[in-house]
């Protein structure tokens, strides 16, 4: 990235979710016009929206792109339709009749125009980089164009590919999406992208735990098969010494868990165990292998998480809660460590992660943070639909996301209310620029 991007002196608004950008964007004012000719104005409007639509993608380019026609669709209301057949309209005109009190509100009524102009990059809409900044699984533009090189994106279930492969799809960040396509981001650059970065504490505790991590090594050693049942009987708590040394061996806390599971299922007889028990213990079983087959490449949360578990069946199997009088205050207490534990099981502390952990949102994000109407979004699964190509309706242009009211060089759109960059003049004098480019 170039020095500069985000200048405080000469700002520019890009598609990008830094504080800068942020800053730039409260700066906005109107250009103007007074002292500048008519060229001027057209050309300075053009680079400031060319900085925010697609500043990626080379100007001849854009220019190959650039339609003069823009889509726009009317509502019309269907049971109007379907009462009348349209010579309503020549009511009373000339003919001596009167207009009914509801023709004529319907008459009277203001009908908002239609921001034709604030459709000029609609085009720019289409491309995949573009498509996955606006459905939030990119902190930036040029993000979004990043990870479709590096191939963390599927279009329709395919990966980006190199030209060689012509009897697939090829998907590369300038890729214009159609109606239908669904694209997916992997979960974890969205969380990158999307999360806060990582403080001092969790850097250095990253480095620490990748020169802790054993050199890979040529031989690789096959996991031991998995047995329907572990022997708890050979775990022990403590290690015996070894000649010649003054301390023990350092005892591993799964072993203990387990162990303390086998003191604890060895003083209940198994056949009144009932079906929820069993299974809970089977399931403390199978992580436990799982566990000590990773050995010291386990992640960090494993252990807490395996704790969690053999406190869930020591839980069950204690008596009924109704058999014991508990206190309201112990209950209460109970019930918000209980919730804590799944929320910490949920989003864990793992300091390989590339970014904080618990995760958490940017910083600055809610002021970019909406979703454009042709897209629908899951955010459970890092995919979207693109449903269709955006349109101009009356108040609204789904590109620039704004309206016909302006303050301060924000543009509010009526229904949603969704500040945009720029006004519908600087939109129609850019459009006047490419329009005389003979298109």
């Amino acid at each position: 990235m170039r020095k500069r991007f985000h200048g405080l002196k000469r700002p520019k608004i890009r598609q990008s979710w830094n504080k800068y950008n942020l800053y730039n964007l409260s700066q906005l004012r109107r250009q103007e016009i007074k002292s500048r000719t008519f060229f001027q104005q057209k050309w300075t409007a053009k680079a400031m929206t060319r900085a925010y639509h697609g500043e990626q993608v080379r100007e001849k380019q854009w220019q190959r792109m650039f339609r003069p026609r823009l889509a726009s669709v009317v509502p019309m209301d269907h049971r109007y339709l379907a009462q009348f057949d349209g010579s309503e309209q020549a009511l009373g005109r000339g003919s001596g009749l009167d207009v009914s009190p509801d023709m004529a509100k319907t008459r009277a009524r203001k009908t908002l125009k239609t921001p034709y102009m604030n459709m000029v990059y609609a085009p720019m809409e289409r491309r995949l980089d573009t498509a996955i900044f606006r459905a939030l699984f990119a902190s930036s533009a040029r993000q979004a164009r990043q990870f479709v090189v590096h191939g963390f994106v599927r279009v329709n279930g395919e990966r980006a590919r190199t030209l060689y492969h012509i009897e697939s799809l090829i998907i590369y960040p300038g890729y214009m999406l159609n109606p239908g396509d669904m694209f997916q981001v992997e979960p974890d650059r969205v969380l990158f992208a999307t999360g806060a970065p990582k403080s001092k504490p969790q850097r250095r505790a990253g480095r620490l735990k990748a020169k802790k991590a054993p050199p890979p090594s040529d031989t690789t050693t096959e996991p031991a098969a998995a047995d329907d049942e572990l022997d708890l009987s050979t775990l022990s708590i403590s290690e015996p010494l070894i000649e010649g040394t003054e301390s023990p061996i350092p005892v591993n806390p799964i072993t203990t868990i387990l162990a303390r599971a086998r003191t604890t299922i060895s003083s209940i007889d198994e056949s009144s165990l009932t079906a929820k028990q069993k299974q809970a213990f089977r399931s403390l079983k199978k992580s436990a292998k799982t566990l000590l087959s990773q050995g010291d490449s386990a992640p960090a949360f494993s252990i807490p998480a395996l704790e969690a578990e053999l406190s869930n069946f020591t839980t069950l199997l204690a008596p009924p809660a109704d058999s014991i009088p508990i206190d309201h205050q112990a209950r209460k207490g109970a019930a918000a460590l209980e919730k804590k534990m799944e929320k910490l099981k949920e989003n864990p502390t793992d300091p390989s992660k590339p970014y904080g952990t618990p995760w958490r949102p940017r910083d600055f994000m809610s002021a970019f943070a909406f979703i454009p109407r042709y897209l629908e979004v899951n955010q459970n699964i890092c995919a979207a639909v693109y449903l269709r190509h955006p349109v101009a309706k009356p108040g609204l242009a789904e590109v620039s996301l704004s309206g016909l009211n302006t303050t301060y060089g924000y543009v509010l759109m009526a229904a949603a209310k969704v500040p945009t960059p720029f006004n519908q003049e600087t939109y129609q004098l850019a459009f006047n620029w490419y329009l005389r480019r003979g298109r």
